[in-house]
């Protein structure tokens, strides 16, 4: 195994300064050989148990970002829960501009209460089943509409005045996937942002139902993703309106419609076989694939009536909520990222959700440049104390019995979006050191300060 990486001292967290340590002392340098993040860069040999499908599972495997365990389900690596952890500030920070709650429902649901809409039966075989010792039958939740009109349907008090509520969490979910496939993109566990709305009236929902369509746009615009909403069919999930949001991707497995001048956009399942120009401007549709990365649903009285989800108008009177249901697939957000940002052996974050913002790569031991490790790591002392917020996003790569040139490599794989070096011109007066910016392309000689500048306009969530 390349490089791999065998300490365990980070897997808990950022190696910075103990809890404990004086103020003012400095802090303790991220190293790459202390990150549980084992690599097989160069994809020797093959992992039990999975076959590469895809450019994102090989990427994330051989990067040491996720695990196979059992078909269908995988260990998160430290590097992973990073940038998952950073998508879900990200998330947060979206739900709760439009008003968002955050809440946290059980994945374990009663059959009694999935048996009360008809999903028991109608969900099938990707409903995983089992039974608690008295013979009680559960399911692991692929989605919480049920739990979530019965619990505000408990609120046997809720005011219009209340509403519109807009609760959502962030959770595992389980689906039992007839053929698990492509990593991250169709696993049987993954995890999932659902929001779930309650409005006064059928105009009132339908706002909400814009205003949060334009919420995920915004989302996906800021992480630089060219996602596209497109018409959808409701399915199990049901209602009367539904879009999904779209990563064009060969791998993709949905087939997609869409206008040239951006007027229409659709599933294929939403249109008739003859459907072959623009309702809007007649142009010819062009035909392509998508990774399904959202999906939103605009239900009305479908799960109130069933649980009596009511609320009180200003007569005193009961009325069912009108309600939405809105899905982000966090983990295959990840994995979509990388399947359409990356070239085939290099990792391509939105730089926004990378794992570690900066690599510094100091001489190979014994080398002629050598003194130029200790300028290195002052930068890297200097920056993380002028940025204590950027402590953790900032990398030093340690392994110097390594070339530069093997451990630049190596960089480029993990798609760190900047790469410091010190190479031969760390020893010119000044000293003068290789910025890589890998989303540019950019390969930039800077100074010590000129070093510092750049990587202080890095921005994490």
């Amino acid at each position: 195994m390349s490089g791999g990486l065998r300490g365990w001292r980070a897997a808990a967290g950022p190696l910075l300064q103990a809890s404990g340590a004086p103020h003012g002392a400095r802090r303790r340098r991220l190293l790459l050989s202390e990150l549980f993040q084992p690599l097989n860069l160069q994809g020797e040999g093959s992992e039990a148990g999975w076959e590469a499908g895809s450019r994102s599972h090989r990427l994330m495997v051989q990067g040491g970002l996720i695990h196979p365990g059992s078909t269908g389900c995988y260990c998160y690596l430290p590097p992973a829960v990073r940038a998952m952890d950073k998508l879900v500030h990200l998330i947060d920070e979206a739900m709760e501009a439009v008003g968002g709650q955050k809440v946290n429902m059980p994945c374990l649901s009663s059959a009694e209460l999935w048996r009360a809409s008809g999903r028991w039966e109608n969900m099938g075989p990707e409903l995983f089943r089992l039974a608690d010792r008295h013979g009680k039958d559960y399911c692991l939740g692929p989605t919480h509409e049920e739990a979530v009109t019965e619990l505000v349907a408990a609120q046997s008090g809720l005011s219009y005045k209340q509403l519109p509520l807009r609760l959502y969490q962030v959770t595992r979910k389980f689906r039992d996937e007839p053929k698990p496939r492509f990593g991250l993109l169709r696993s049987r566990e993954f995890y999932m942002k659902d929001m779930y709305t309650f409005d006064a009236s059928e105009e009132a929902a339908r706002r909400t139902y814009e205003l949060l369509c334009g919420a995920y746009r915004s989302l996906f615009e800021r992480l630089g993703l060219p996602c596209v909403q497109v018409q959808a069919a409701t399915g199990s999930i049901g209602g009367t309106t539904s879009h999904e949001f779209q990563l064009p991707a060969d791998i993709g497995e949905d087939r997609l419609v869409l206008c040239p001048h951006g007027h229409f956009a659709a599933n294929v399942e939403m249109v008739s076989g003859e459907q072959a120009a623009c309702p809007t401007c007649g142009e010819k549709l062009a035909q392509t694939r998508g990774i399904e990365v959202g999906h939103t649903f605009y239900l009305g009285t479908k799960y109130s009536a069933v649980y009596n989800a009511v609320y009180y108008s200003p007569d005193n009177k009961p009325h069912l909520a009108e309600m939405g249901c809105y899905g982000l697939g966090v983990t295959r957000i990840l994995a979509a990222s990388i399947e359409v940002l990356s070239t085939e052996d290099s990792i391509r974050w939105p730089s926004l959700i990378a794992p570690y913002q900066v690599c510094f790569i100091p001489p190979k031991k014994g080398s002629k440049e050598e003194k130029g490790a200790a300028l290195l790591e002052g930068i890297y002392d200097d920056f993380i104390e002028a940025h204590p917020h950027l402590a953790g996003d900032a990398v030093l790569d340690d392994r110097t019995q390594m070339t530069i040139g093997k451990r630049l490599k190596d960089a480029k794989k993990l798609g760190y979006p900047y790469v410091v070096i010190a190479g031969k011109r760390a020893c010119e007066d000044p000293p003068v050191f290789e910025v890589w910016d890998q989303n540019s392309g950019k390969v930039l000689y800077l100074t010590k300060e000129g070093v510092i500048e750049l990587l202080s306009k890095v921005q994490v969530p």
